[in-house]
């Protein structure tokens, strides 16, 4: 009943989700029809439909993906009939007759032919409907993949589905109001069928053309999953596994498939046969995260060391922020960071799913014999990594000489000095903010004046015209400010340009320039520029590590800040 529960509520939460947005038109395109007659119906239709599609898809093959590939095209043209004939009513007269006795049925109102044509059109949804597969849904699709198909299968994809259909219908209801409200006031209730019509062949086109894919690939998740993953460990499902070392390499199963990749990078493609015989190592990481970058030197090295040896390293780079989909930044940023091994980019996270991981970064070792013996989470734990890698190495046959791993560490690379740190990472975005100090809090996806505000440790605030997103905030005139005060060695700071043209900023500490307390990317005076979307290393403390202000102003507009973290 708990799982059950955990799917309810993760389905409850795809309206939070971009992935929700292709089907809007679809389902909002019955707000004006009674609810209990039409859209009711079409939300449990869509449900039930979506449910027994994934459960086969989880386990039935190519063959399953096939069938439910010309469902869809069926239910594309399903509605493109269905908003024509609500764009075009004069069309009823010249088509052919068995179009229109369809078409009348499926515009029909809140009589006997309404609940079996909501139905009819839910169906379709629900073959058009590919929800965000988060941390619950990759839940139940594992088991699926790991057990066949069975009742407690359906029954979970059954209750994600329903999830997803209570919260749509409760935005259809407020929808129906709105479309309600809207004929009483103008009488406008051709034209409010008339711009359904056009919104729902503009769907149609967006999800043929496979453009619902590509918008929906540069939105963030990020606002459910971590959502969801807090429901999985509020209910006690998926906890942590235990942490392993060097010395204690127990069998944690099998390794789990790296097919899942939607492309490569620094290397030819590899597939699971590629890894059969090998001790592999999978590391998890995102080109903005400062674990991850510390992290990467140490994993070269290992790659540097123990590569002639048979180990073989594969990068996964499963993407936390929008930005971070694009191949050519990813691209970029293993260049700059010197990945020396093949990267698979995880776009879709089917093998963050398939590790069942929630981490950045996470490393993962397999033996020879396709069987996981170690894995470390976060930060550190280079010794015990280096000593599951020879220990599995000479389990395998190899013969290994007494040099261990040397990792070049240099500017932001260098290991944090957890002594000195005593602040947490810091989103700006709306969705996961904690200790904003602005006086009136966020303004949320709308312009607004900010004024700065006294400042205790680790809280922050703005400072003039911003527009806080859920995942970043952009600043809106030259001018704008941004404060944090903060202990710790390194202040790190996501940044990206919402034109794509330089932005200029200065850093202040104290009110002050940082002087010999600058980081990399900025001068003793405080000068730099944003140039591209990625981490920028703002302070290094050269002294004692105290409290400071941090203020970063932005003097050209169009500045997006996402998250701060700390060394």
């Amino acid at each position: 009943m708990l799982i059950l529960l955990l799917a309810y509520l993760g389905g409850v939460l795809t309206i939070l989700s971009p992935c929700i947005l292709p089907v809007l038109p679809f389902v909002f395109a019955r707000g004006d029809k009674p609810f209990l007659t039409n859209g009711l119906p079409l939300l449990i239709g869509m449900a039930v439909t979506f449910a027994g599609v994934a459960s086969l898809a989880a386990v039935g093959g190519e063959a399953a993906l096939q069938a439910n590939q010309w469902g869809r095209w069926i239910a594309l043209t399903l509605f493109a009939l269905f908003g024509l004939l609500l764009l075009l009513p004069s069309l009823s007269e010249r088509a052919m007759r068995p179009l229109v006795d369809l078409g009348n049925r499926l515009s029909a109102g809140g009589g006997k032919g309404g609940i079996g044509s909501s139905v009819l059109l839910g169906a379709a949804t629900g073959l058009l409907w590919a929800p965000c597969a988060g941390p619950i849904l990759g839940i139940i699709l594992t088991g699926a993949a790991l057990s066949g198909a069975s009742t407690t299968t359906l029954f979970l994809l059954l209750a994600y589905a329903l999830g997803a259909a209570t919260s749509l219908a409760l935005a259809l209801l407020v929808g129906g109001r709105v479309f309600a409200a809207m004929k009483r006031s103008i009488g406008a209730g051709e034209r409010v069928r008339r711009v359904l019509g056009l919104l729902i062949l503009i769907g149609v086109g967006t999800i043929a053309l496979g453009l619902d894919t590509r918008v929906l690939a540069r939105l963030s998740t990020a606002q459910t999953f971590g959502l969801e993953l807090g429901l999985a460990k509020v209910l006690g499902v998926g906890d942590d596994m235990p942490r392993t070392t060097g010395a204690d390499l127990p069998d944690e199963g099998p390794l789990p498939s790296i097919a899942g990749a939607t492309g490569w990078l620094n290397g030819p493609p590899l597939s699971d046969a590629d890894l059969k015989g090998k001790v592999v190592l999978i590391d998890f990481w995102t080109y903005s995260c400062i674990n991850c970058i510390r992290a990467i030197p140490h994993i070269r090295a290992l790659q540097e060391r123990y590569g002639k040896d048979g180990l073989v390293i594969v990068g996964v780079h499963s993407p936390e922020f929008a930005f971070e989909r694009d191949p050519k930044n990813v691209a970029r940023a293993i260049r700059e960071q010197e990945v020396n091994y093949p990267v698979a980019i995880d776009n879709k996270l089917a093998i963050w799913r398939a590790f069942n991981n929630r981490y950045w970064p996470a490393t993962y070792i397999a033996d020879a014999k396709g069987r996981l013996r170690y894995h470390h989470f976060g930060e550190g734990g280079i010794r015990e990594t280096e000593a599951a890698v020879r220990r599995l190495l000479l389990e395998s046959g190899r013969a290994l000489g007494g040099r261990m791993a040397q990792a070049d560490e240099r500017d932001v690379r260098a290991a944090a000095d957890l002594k000195s740190l005593a602040s947490p990472e810091t989103y700006t975005g709306f969705g996961r903010a904690e200790r904003f100090a602005s006086p009136g809090g966020f303004a949320r996806d709308v312009a607004k004046d900010y004024a700065l505000a006294p400042l205790a440790l680790n809280q922050w605030a703005f400072g003039g015209r911003w527009q806080v997103g859920r995942e970043s905030a952009r600043s809106l005139g030259s001018g704008a400010r941004l404060s944090y005060r903060f202990k710790a060695r390194d202040l790190h700071l996501v940044l990206g340009s919402a034109s794509g043209r330089p932005v200029r900023f200065r850093v202040t500490l104290d009110g002050a320039a940082p002087g010999g307390d600058a980081g990399l990317d900025i001068g003793a005076d405080g000068r730099g520029r944003i140039t591209d979307q990625r981490l920028y290393q703002l302070v290094r403390q050269k002294g004692e590590v105290r409290e400071r202000t941090f203020t970063i102003t932005f003097e050209d507009p169009g500045a997006e800040t996402f998250a701060f973290t700390f060394g």
